[in-house]
């Protein structure tokens, strides 16, 4: 099967490729420079993927898919953690899985106190604003999960809920790591018209960043390059105004 390389814009361009085009998806060397990290403190985060809880809500029966969740509210340069809460989504947006409370583990202590993981919400926090300058000084009610999409049961789904939205409004998918699997193709489509886009992210902290609005995403299943299982580890962090999704906003 043909695997079609991301467009990688320059992390000096992705605000105006993000309002022009609906997405950006930036090369690790670009991520570096947009989180104003070095990339040795995101190969760091890379290990924390380890040891994950299966995800206990899966209502094909699955156990391709491990997890973590935690919540945070940013605004201008401040990253504040918020008590641990259910992830909600409404049917309207999650077929599957909406309309649940999902009381998923948190992110681990360790985990948040990388310097590189504030870094990253701060610049997502910076984007967000960006996308949206109307919306001044902005409190941004983000959500943080930790994937891994594993093949020990022969297949994983990264997106089992199909092509979708996620009701928010920037939706960021980090690739973290890829080892022995093939499949996992990412797929843009515009949310009023024909247009797509295809490609396979494949280096380690790759990102894509999702106008919510303009855009649906889905990424398809994968399955083992052999005999052993292989997995995808995959940061996704979604930002909101108002209030997270199920506080009435």
């Amino acid at each position: 099967m043909q695997s079609f390389p991301p467009p990688y814009c320059d992390a000096d361009t992705v605000d105006g490729t993000l309002r022009a085009y609906g997405y950006a998806v930036l090369s690790p060397a670009a991520v570096a420079q947009w989180a104003a990290c070095q990339p040795e403190e995101l190969a760091a985060l890379s290990g924390h993927w380890e040891a994950m809880p299966h995800d206990a809500y899966l209502k094909d029966g699955g156990r391709y898919r491990k997890r973590r969740h935690s919540c945070y509210v940013v605004q201008d340069d401040q990253v504040q953690a918020v008590a641990h809460r259910a992830h909600w989504q409404p049917v309207e947006y999650n077929a599957l899985h909406g309309g649940m409370q999902r009381w998923f583990e948190p992110v681990t202590d360790t985990t948040q106190a990388l310097p590189a993981w504030s870094q990253i919400m701060r610049a997502l926090g910076h984007t967000a604003q960006a996308l949206f300058p109307s919306a001044e000084h902005a409190r941004w009610y983000t959500e943080a999960h930790q994937f891994r999409i594993d093949t020990a049961e022969g297949i994983g789904r990264p997106t089992p809920e199909g092509a979708h939205r996620d009701g928010v409004d920037l939706v960021a998918v980090f690739l973290v790591a890829r080892e022995g699997i093939k499949g996992g193709e990412t797929r843009v489509f515009d949310a009023q018209g024909p247009q797509g886009l295809r490609f396979t992210l494949t280096e380690p902290w790759s990102l894509m960043l999702l106008d919510d609005a303009r855009m649906i995403h889905e990424s398809t299943p994968i399955q083992p390059l052999g005999e052993a299982a292989g997995h995808r580890d995959t940061l996704v962090v979604t930002l909101r105004r108002e209030a997270f999704q199920g506080d009435g906003a």
